[in-house]
């Protein structure tokens, strides 16, 4: 899956430079019609689509952006009740012990958040090819058939693909990363001030530049483990 979701990419946006240039144009435009290009992916499209019917695609960057925060939901749920809660401990206690209070507050929910970002982790890569499918936003909170969709491909090996399509994901961004810090700090101490927004804007482009490219490969992939069971 690696594999295929790899030569799709590349054949797909490294190999179009044109169809690069308009992914990353999509990407500039609050990412919507790249999500919208990411839904077609998830339909299973392949070879790469073509970037075109620019409406459509907002529409469906929109449609997919909707599903996120919808799934987003119960973390900006939690999230507040935290704040409220560490805020109350702050005023009802005195200095230290209101401080004490709220780092255990603290404690607590951000061991709830964590389990949470676990559970959309897991769940959420399902839900938006079930929703990019059927265009039904219920099938997007099919819990019980995203759930069983899992089962049938098998958990273990869910996970396992999700991990390794993660750590494919990250090594390269990481690598990137590290020599466009390097950069900004030779232009900085280079430079000054100067150097530091010369830094920032070349890391800025090249971030821009290969945005695309994972977003192209991670969509295929998780496509592919959807496919991966009938």
């Amino acid at each position: 899956m690696i594999g295929d979701s790899f030569a799709y990419a590349k054949e797909g946006v490294m190999g179009n430079t044109g169809r690069w240039f308009k992914l990353i144009i999509a990407t500039l435009l609050l990412e919507l019609p790249l999500m919208g290009y990411i839904m077609k992916i998830l339909r299973g499209e392949k070879p790469a689509p073509e970037v075109e019917n620019w409406g459509s695609l907002f529409i469906d960057g929109i449609k997919l952006l909707i599903v996120y925060i919808i799934w987003l939901i119960p973390v900006i749920i939690v999230y507040g009740i935290m704040m409220i809660a560490m805020g109350a401990a702050f005023m009802s206690g005195g200095e230290e012990a209101g401080a004490m209070a709220g780092l255990a507050i603290a404690g607590i929910f951000g061991l709830i958040l964590f389990v949470l970002y676990i559970i959309i982790a897991l769940l959420l890569p399902i839900a938006i090819v079930r929703f990019a499918r059927t265009g039904n936003f219920g099938e997007a909170l099919n819990f019980s058939a995203i759930r069983a969709h899992i089962g049938k491909i098998g958990w273990i090996s869910y996970i396992i693909a999700l991990i390794l399509g993660g750590i494919v994901v990250a090594i390269p961004i990481v690598i990137i990363e590290v020599i466009l810090m390097i950069i900004v700090g030779v232009l900085t101490a280079a430079l000054s001030y100067i150097g530091i927004i010369l830094g920032f804007l070349i890391f800025g482009i090249v971030i821009l530049i290969i945005a695309p490219v994972i977003a192209v490969f991670y969509s295929r992939y998780i496509t592919l483990i959807f496919d991966s069971v009938s």
